[in-house]
């Protein structure tokens, strides 16, 4: 790659040809062809990833130089530079397009020539003279997009995650709350939408807490696959073109890093081949974006009316529900934990696709994995933490409307099987709906249980299991 300078311009040229580039700029020309090339999305890269190609590029820029392969001078630049992109600057520089062909090169690019500007400038020399830092010989040195990327995007899933968990975490607490304050409230349990016997409203909201606390759990298995990362592998897996002491301590530099527990995996071939690891994790975040809409349609059933619905709990208002309907207040906040669930069930679909797509020595289609991949796990946690804010914690239960339900239900005629027998039980039942009066008097007046025992039998109390 050469460059030559003129006022306003730089003009660089690899092996297709050459290009004049804005000389204020800290991509170079391979970033600009990307740019060119991969107008898709119109949206920025994930600044997590930005950070996570900063973090691998002063690993190997120190790991170099322990070793002997770049001087500490050129070294020092790099990792100044990288420290910069940690702490937020240059980001803007990252142009290329999240989805992009070639595996992520035009990225690991992108980063290679913000690096490589940005610490020529530190050693005194002006952007594009590459003979100072070079991105491929200098900044890429001992590496391969094809080990860069994936480590890029398991360091990235893995700070991700861990977000997402925080706030998890929030939700199980505020639910188990909600649990404990409801746990005098008794109501009729329904399956498949018809009246079941009775539960406690706090027993519902517990059982929500325990779905999610099993999510964290998968989430947090996953994470163990994120945590072995083929950095090291370079192309394929064989390491060709890096140093074999480079390959031994770079994975651990690394992970002094980021604090991440990385470790090297055992074979660099196969993490190189295969995108299972990513797999699974969309698989665990997917399934928690399930557990959380199947929550948020209870509420959205529970707390519909407020007059002509089941109207059990009243949900926190929050915006004017209606551009034509006066008073009306819709339940805003679970509507869009469906539709983020929605999404991440999508982005699993495609994850899944593009990690069965693969051939021979490297999958190709690690940028759409990657996009897809942050979006679930930031919208997840994005809609967990709005859940819990604008709705979950201002729930109110409406204990005289439980009340009025479960006295309606005839679903405790089931209490009544053990001491009459399943066909008187469902006789009593049939009549109470067809003369639309309450089981209690119904039972009552056929004379097949005493007073006593009928009171005893129908106690919602003893339906519900122990305290």
């Amino acid at each position: 790659m050469e460059t030559v300078a003129s006022s306003a311009c730089r003009k660089e040229t690899d092996s297709i040809g050459s290009k004049n580039i804005p000389f204020d700029v800290y991509y170079g020309l391979q970033t600009l062809r990307a740019s060119e090339n991969f107008r898709i999305t119109g949206l920025n890269i994930h600044d997590g990833i930005i950070n996570s190609l900063a973090e691998i590029k002063k690993a190997a820029a120190l790991t170099n130089c322990e070793v002997g392969l770049l001087d500490k001078k050129a070294a020092g630049a790099i990792i100044s530079a990288c420290d910069e992109i940690i702490a937020g600057q240059l980001h803007d520089a990252f142009i290329v397009d999240p989805i992009q062909g070639g595996a992520g090169t035009s990225l690991n690019m992108n980063a290679n020539e913000v690096i490589a500007n940005r610490a020529i400038e530190l050693l005194g020399g002006v952007k594009g003279d590459y003979a100072l830092v070079h991105p491929n010989d200098h900044v890429n040195c001992g590496q391969s997009t094809n080990d860069v990327i994936p480590t890029a995007g398991k360091l990235t899933a893995l700070r991700l995650l861990n977000n997402a968990q925080k706030e998890l975490e929030r939700l199980v607490c505020a639910l188990r709350e909600k649990g404990e304050a409801f746990h005098d409230i008794i109501k009729i349990g329904r399956t498949q939408l018809q009246d079941a016997v009775p539960v406690r409203l706090g027993q519902e909201f517990c059982a929500y807490a325990s779905a999610l606390q099993r999510d964290i759990h998968r989430m947090e298995k996953a994470k163990d696959e994120m945590r072995c990362v083929n950095l090291g592998g370079t192309a394929v897996g064989t390491s060709l073109n890096a140093d074999p002491r480079y390959v031994q301590r770079v994975v651990l530099n690394l992970d002094k890093i980021t604090g991440l527990g990385l470790t090297q995996a055992y074979n660099l071939f196969d993490s190189t081949q295969n995108l299972d690891e990513f797999v699974a994790v969309s698989g665990s975040v997917k399934a928690c974006a399930v557990t959380l809409s199947k929550i948020a349609n209870d509420l959205r059933l529970m707390s519909s009316g407020p007059r002509a619905g089941l109207g059990e709990i009243t949900l926190p208002p929050r915006q004017n529900g209606s551009s034509i309907m006066p008073g009306k207040v819709n339940p805003v906040i679970p509507e869009v934990v469906n539709q983020v669930a929605f999404n991440i069930i999508g982005n699993d679909v495609t994850i899944t696709l593009a990690a069965e797509a693969g051939q021979f020595e490297l999958n190709a289609f690690e940028p759409i994995v990657f996009y897809c991949l942050f979006q679930s796990i930031d919208t997840l946690a994005y809609a967990v933490n709005t859940f819990i804010d604008n709705c979950v914690a201002g729930i109110t239960p409406n204990p005289k409307r439980c009340r009025e339900l479960l006295e309606a239900s005839v679903g405790c005629a089931t209490a009544l099987c053990p001491i009459i027998g399943y066909q008187a039980a469902t006789e009593l039942a049939k009549r109470a709906l067809s003369e639309n009066r309450p089981l209690r008097e119904i039972a009552l007046e056929s004379g097949l249980l005493s007073p006593g025992t009928l009171e005893q039998a129908l106690d919602p109390v003893r339906m519900v299991g122990p305290d």
